[in-house]
């Protein structure tokens, strides 16, 4: 199981809230593995997954085209990229099922995908947001 680490807060609360859910849930398909369940209860598990992830996407791309984030093109890219892999890792699992090498495979992906994401792509992107928030302050000679 994996616990949410402070190390990974971005300083936007509805992203840094909506990564704290996306780790819930992520226990929640290492939980369905760890407990043998069938492969059904697993790809439903992966599927919601993957539609929690496609919801916080949207919320993080709307977030950056309202503040004009110069890097939204390349954040886009990689959120797609992402989609695309989490979907070849649930046909994988229908194809295969829920063997321990692909089990192992689709934590470790998601996982460390998820983690480098927000350490690289999304810190930057808040941090940006969070500068462009910040009231801009001038002092006039004379006042």
């Amino acid at each position: 199981m994996y616990k949410w680490d402070t190390n990974l807060e971005t300083g936007n609360i509805e992203i840094d809230n909506q990564h704290k859910e996306w780790i819930s849930y992520l226990n929640n398909l290492v939980k369905a593995f760890q407990e043998g369940k069938g492969t059904e209860e697993i790809i439903k598990t992966m599927n919601f997954l993957l539609q929690y992830t496609i919801k916080h996407f949207t919320a993080e791309e709307d977030l950056m085209l309202r503040h004009n984030y110069e890097d939204y093109l390349v954040h886009r890219r990689y959120h797609e990229e992402f989609k695309i892999t989490a979907r070849s890792l649930i046909r994988q699992l229908i194809t295969e099922g829920p063997n321990e090498e692909l089990v192992d495979k689709v934590i470790f992906t998601l996982r460390g995908w998820l983690l480098n994401h927000i350490r690289s792509d999304d810190f930057r992107m808040a941090a940006c947001i969070k500068n462009r928030e910040k009231p801009f302050v001038t002092k006039a000679k004379g006042y």
